[in-house]
């Protein structure tokens, strides 16, 4: 009787002692939502997040949160997007300049928010009609073959015209040498003598004028030859025009990225030997440029798309990108309006003639290759 007054005696501390366990492995369990530790660390939480590793203390567990997670990681829209896309298309060059005096919690940075333009920008443009550069037909070989096979038959021609000349003249010298010549066929002799000198002529000068297709060498028939890498690599993209394509919209996609260390070197040469700018503050200037020149040729595409004329998107397309240079450029670096403007002009000249012919080539390169 005393032991089982005993064991009864003792059923609520156990009791307590079961509930403490499970309360504790509650609190830091997964099935809480709200634990009192970090379910990363174990850390005791003190706040909305745990101050050693920076994981919320409420985790979620909805079909809802995937997707917010998702937008979480790649674009921070919990306020940050709504932050820095109106400053990036209004004013640039505020938002430029303030990421780079340190204002980082509050806006999307320059690499991340690129990123995501980019792949947006393929995504959608090259789903949109008038964007497949005619399924890579300027890179069929008619037009080399169809220069060649013309310049052969001018040479054909201007060679059987040597032909009919020296026959001509063949055949004046001996009707006039005749002891009585007739002075009809002599005359009709002249005029054709001059006639075929007349059609020589022209097609000398129409061989002059005709390409010689010294970059890619053909045979009379208009075959092309091979002598070079590049020779060769060029006539499997006449065969294959598609794949060609899709290498060069693959690698532009791939290395884009490659366009902010390109660009770099431009605007250091916009302020050289400059102690006040640094790299860094050109590689946030050129990499949030960037997203926004992303961002323009989403908009101008589907505005296309949607049947808007294509002279006003072209009109968008010369104006717009110089006039947001010059924003963010006389923002970012404190300039004047004048000169704001030379070195937006400069600019613009460097990106059209350095930094874009590098980029294609190097594009062309790797989709031959």
């Amino acid at each position: 009787m005393a032991i089982g007054v005993e064991a009864t005696a003792g059923l609520p501390s156990g009791e307590a002692h079961t509930h403490a366990v499970e309360q504790a492995a509650g609190k830091t369990g997964h099935g809480d939502h709200h634990p009192t530790a970090c379910l990363n660390c174990g850390t005791s939480l003190i706040g909305s997040h745990c101050h050693a590793c920076g994981q919320a203390g409420h985790v979620h567990r909805t079909a809802g949160a995937i997707f917010h997670d998702i937008a979480h990681g790649v674009f921070h829209f919990e306020g940050k997007a709504w932050e820095t896309l109106p400053m990036l298309i209004r004013r640039p060059g505020d938002l430029t300049r303030r990421y780079i005096d340190g204002e980082r919690a509050r806006f999307v940075s320059p690499l991340a928010i690129f990123l995501f333009t980019v792949f947006l920008m393929f995504a959608i443009v090259a789903n949109l009609p008038g964007w497949s550069l005619a399924d890579g037909d300027f890179l069929k070989s008619g037009l080399t073959e169809g220069m060649a096979e013309t310049r052969a038959k001018v040479i054909e021609e201007r060679e059987r015209a040597d032909q009919q000349l020296a026959m001509y003249q063949e055949s004046l010298k001996t009707a006039r040498a005749k002891p009585s010549p007739d002075a009809e066929r002599i005359a009709k002799l002249e005029r054709n003598l001059a006639d075929t000198v007349e059609m020589r002529q022209s097609l000398v000068d129409a061989e002059k004028r005709l390409p010689t297709m010294s970059t890619f060498k053909v045979t009379s028939d208009g075959k092309p030859v091979k002598t070079n890498w590049f020779e060769d690599k060029f006539r499997h993209a006449q065969e294959n025009p598609k794949l060609l394509l899709y290498k060069l919209k693959t690698s532009a996609y791939k290395y884009s990225w490659a366009l902010i260390p390109l660009s770099i070197p431009v605007m250091w040469l916009l302020f050289p030997f400059s102690r006040r700018f640094k790299l860094y503050d050109h590689a946030v200037f050129v990499t949030y440029s960037l997203t926004f020149m992303s961002l323009l040729t989403i908009a101008l595409a589907v505005l296309q798309a949607l049947g808007v004329p294509f002279v006003i998107v072209m009109a968008a397309a010369v104006l717009i990108p110089p006039f947001h240079i010059y924003r963010q450029l006389k923002g970012t670096y404190q300039l004047g309006r004048t000169n704001a403007l030379v070195r937006a002009g400069l600019l613009i000249g460097l990106i059209y003639c350095a930094v874009v012919p590098t980029f294609a080539v190097m594009l062309l390169y790797l989709g031959l290759a």
